[in-house]
């Protein structure tokens, strides 16, 4: 009987490791998979990050392009409630490289523009400040801003913080852009190679001597011009910028057209 019993003790030492080896390697798989995206999901999704593939199928929102803004979004202020505008003009040939599939592309554009952003001198922006309509014609004003998507959710996340009828809120964003001269070297193919910002950025003033020194920045990602922004008061006269970064590379390409 004794004997009996040290066997059955001894077979229960010996398996005792065997069965918290198996458990612990089912809770490792679960905890493991928990973590784990579906295979067919959105990385960025997941992360947090908002693709423009989320929202419009062909990346015309502004989710896709470069922004250069490093404060946070206040979606609390009232219309009309900021310190200046930021003009920001996509560099499309850049975008389209990645974005083959938005409208936009396959149009010869250069410069268009992305939106017309009341900011805050602090670095804060205002955002998605109230429920006003839109303009009736969204199709009228993709002479600049390429799309109809991209005309509507620029009203909504910005144009309505304005404190301007949607309409008069475009009309703004056209006299800014016709009112800045974009160098006409650029994207003929001479900076493929790559430039330097400040190279850039003295085309520009040149092209606009009445634009005060630091109203124009460029905005750049992996070492390539995705934008240029312009700062302009109330009333879109040009200001030097405050709260804005302007691209920090060496040296960048620019996308010929």
């Amino acid at each position: 009987m004794k004997s009996r019993m040290s066997d059955i003790f001894k077979s229960h030492i010996w398996s005792f490791p065997v069965h918290v080896g198996l458990l612990l390697v089912v809770l490792m798989s679960g905890c493991k998979s928990g973590s784990q995206p579906p295979a067919n999901a959105d990385t960025n999704a997941v992360n947090g990050v908002k693709s423009a593939s989320t929202s419009v199928s062909d990346g015309d929102t502004g989710s896709g392009r470069s922004r250069s803004r490093s404060g946070r979004a206040d979606t609390q202020a009232a219309p009309g409630a900021f310190d200046f505008y930021l003009l920001n003009l996509s560099w499309s040939p850049e975008f389209c490289a990645t974005h083959e599939g938005s409208s936009e592309c396959g149009r010869g554009l250069g410069f268009v523009v992305h939106g017309l952003w009341p900011q805050d001198a602090s670095g804060d922006y205002p955002e998605n400040c109230s429920d006003a309509p839109g303009p009736a014609n969204p199709q009228a004003y993709t002479d600049i801003i390429p799309t109809v998507s991209l005309v509507e959710h620029e009203w909504q996340t910005h144009g309505t913080c304005s404190g301007l009828k949607a309409d008069a809120y475009f009309a703004a964003a056209r006299s800014a852009f016709t009112g800045l001269k974009i160098p006409a070297d650029i994207g003929t193919g001479g900076d493929a190679a790559g430039v330097t910002p400040a190279q850039l950025l003295e085309r520009f003033a040149k092209a606009n001597a009445a634009y005060p020194a630091g109203s124009i920045a460029l905005s750049c990602g992996n070492n390539r011009l995705t934008a240029i922004e312009v700062c302009l008061r109330k009333d879109l006269q040009p200001e030097s910028c405050q709260g804005v970064r302007s691209c920090r590379a060496n040296v960048i390409k620019v996308t010929p057209r």
